[in-house]
């Protein structure tokens, strides 16, 4: 794998990460302003925290599935499901870390290593069939 190949792959998984985030923002901003108006930032901020993990599995799943399929479709067949792996793994690692490091200072709710158990395990399996779609494509 060339290094173009490597940096193709670290930008598609962020830009999944960073869709998925935003549309977690969106959709808490959404709730915010019209439909349970008037309470204070807190609030808000914790509601975030509760829906976040839902988001990134609903929205996730098709995200991930439509990136893989698309970067799969860029190369050669046999590399087309290889580098929709290595996009989840790259997408997996940021993911785990990100949930590590914020549980430093206070744990980890169970119920978010569940959810963030079913996220990872939906995305790659929807990585893998991008994968598969998108070198049928080539």
């Amino acid at each position: 794998m060339t290094l173009r190949r490597l940096a193709w792959i670290i930008g598609a998984a962020i830009f999944v990460l960073a869709i998925n985030v935003g549309v977690s923002i969106l959709y808490v901003a959404f709730y915010s302003y019209l439909i349970n108006r008037g309470h204070d930032e807190h609030y808000y901020q914790e509601y975030a925290k509760m829906v976040a993990p839902y988001s990134s599995i609903l929205v996730g799943m098709p995200l991930m599935f439509l990136i893989c399929w698309w970067v799969g479709s860029w190369w050669e067949a046999d590399f087309a499901v290889k580098a929709a792996i290595l996009i989840w793994l790259v997408y997996a690692v940021i993911d785990v870390l990100v949930l590590v490091v914020a549980g430093i200072s206070g744990g980890v709710p169970t119920r978010l290593i569940i959810l963030t158990s079913i996220s990872l395990i939906t995305k790659l399996a929807t990585s893998y069939l991008g994968g598969i779609v998108g070198s049928r494509r080539v």
